[in-house]
């Protein structure tokens, strides 16, 4: 595949998703066995192809460089031999999880005889437009693949060489394995009226799927005229209660903001409890500030804590991914709470303490998608939760919430067995 600059968007899109519908339709009826052959052939074949990518990948490092974007965003475009392996083992992992796609659940037998249950199915066509990190083109067609699902691919122009040298070792081998032509398409263009052509194209597309920045989300959320799942931000928060055990705060603070600070489920608020602040704020600045991580405080955190920038009201709900927390003392549980519902993006939050009551309750009065108790937020991965990997992590409601893996990739419908039965 070649990078294409001046193309007919909205021809292109409508021949590929004219392919993707048919193509779907035809995977939904293939099996597991066949969908999981292909699966570990595609992971073997990246494998294999390191040097090749790399060296497509290293056009886009160079492009992302000169353009002058943060390290944090430099770092989540390369391609690392850990990371090359780290997607063929998302997809082993996918292809070693039951298939969802014909499962029959909640079988009953009614007064007439008739047999009623529900049957899992594929969407259809996924139209899944992200930027940046390209181990989302494996993610997505790999998940896509093994629920039932053609899916249509937009990423970002500055990972195109990546995506575009994944794609084609995915089709390739998808190919050879017996998959229909069309499952699995990238765009091949850069043209941002790409997005909008795929945005819009609900005879051919079942669900959109953003991965980004606020501004694509948002762009996403007012243009779409198909279904969306979707994340504005992972404004995620650390919160260390009053019956905390501080070093393994420390850990946990540490790891979920310095981990990784370009990604999603990154910590960009620590909250932490008046009764502890004394002791532990010093603590995890100073180590906080040997990580390079500045710190934006609250008046009460800088009079415990010197160094530390002021924080303003933006602070509080800010999606830094970089190498920036804020942090705020509070007087209580019930303080912590309200404060992340109310300024919270509803990713993912996490409590630190050692009463089990209070772990509960947090987990009850969080309106997030995944609440942590005494781990980092950066499990927050549909890997992680024993998905194989995510396509995504929802913060809406309907239909899916959380990352978002082989099963909210699916839907229901109803099956009726009868022999013979009529309506009187």
């Amino acid at each position: 595949m070649s990078v294409d600059l001046e193309t007919d968007v909205k021809k292109l899109i409508h021949e590929m998703g004219t392919k993707a519908r048919r193509a779907g339709r035809q995977l939904a009826v293939i099996p597991p066995g066949a969908k999981n052959k292909a699966l570990l052939l595609m992971a073997d074949r990246l494998v294999s192809s390191t040097e090749r990518l790399q060296s497509e990948n290293a056009k886009d490092l160079d492009r992302a460089e000169k353009s002058g974007l943060s390290g944090a965003m430099v770092d989540r475009l390369r391609l690392t031999d850990a990371r090359i392996a780290a997607m063929a083992q998302g997809i082993r992992e996918i292809a070693a999880l039951p298939d969802p796609v014909g499962e029959v659940t909640e079988m009953q037998t009614r007064p007439n005889g008739l047999r009623i249950a529900r049957m899992r199915a594929p969407l259809g066509v996924v139209g899944m437009i992200f930027e940046s990190r390209p181990n989302v083109t494996a993610d997505a067609a790999a998940l896509c693949m093994k629920s039932g699902n053609a899916v249509i691919l937009r990423g970002g122009s500055e990972a195109i060489f990546s995506n575009l040298a994944i794609a084609e070792i995915l089709t390739a081998a998808a190919a050879e394995s017996g998959i229909p032509e069309g499952v699995i398409q990238l765009v091949p263009t850069v043209d941002r009226a790409a997005v909008g052509e795929m945005l819009t194209a609900s005879e051919f597309i079942d669900v959109i799927i953003p991965r980004g920045g606020r501004s694509l989300i948002e762009r996403v959320a007012l243009e779409a005229r198909i279904p969306v799942l979707k994340h504005l931000d992972g404004n995620c928060t650390v919160y260390v209660d009053e019956f905390a055990d501080l070093e393994s705060a420390e850990r946990i603070v540490l790891n979920s903001k310095t981990h990784r600070t370009g990604v999603c489920n990154a910590a960009e608020t620590l909250l932490v409890h008046a009764a502890v602040a004394q002791e532990f704020v010093p603590q995890i600045c100073s180590k906080l500030l040997e990580h390079n991580v500045e710190i934006r405080g609250c008046d009460r955190t800088r009079e415990l804590f010197a160094d530390c920038t002021a924080a303003t009201d933006e602070d509080w709900s800010a999606e830094y991914l970089d190498l920036i927390i804020a942090m705020r003392i509070v007087d209580s549980f019930d303080d912590a709470v309200e404060f992340i519902n109310h300024y919270g993006s509803h990713h993912t939050e996490s409590i630190v303490t050692k009463d089990y009551g209070r772990s509960m309750e947090f987990v009850r009065a969080i309106d997030s998608a995944c609440v942590h108790v005494n781990c980092s937020t950066r499990f927050s991965d549909g890997f992680e939760y024993g998905l194989g990997a995510e396509i995504g992590i929802s913060t809406d409601k309907l239909h899916a919430r959380g990352p978002v893996g082989l099963k909210e990739l699916t839907t229901e419908k109803w099956v009726v067995l009868g022999e013979g039965q009529i309506r009187t």
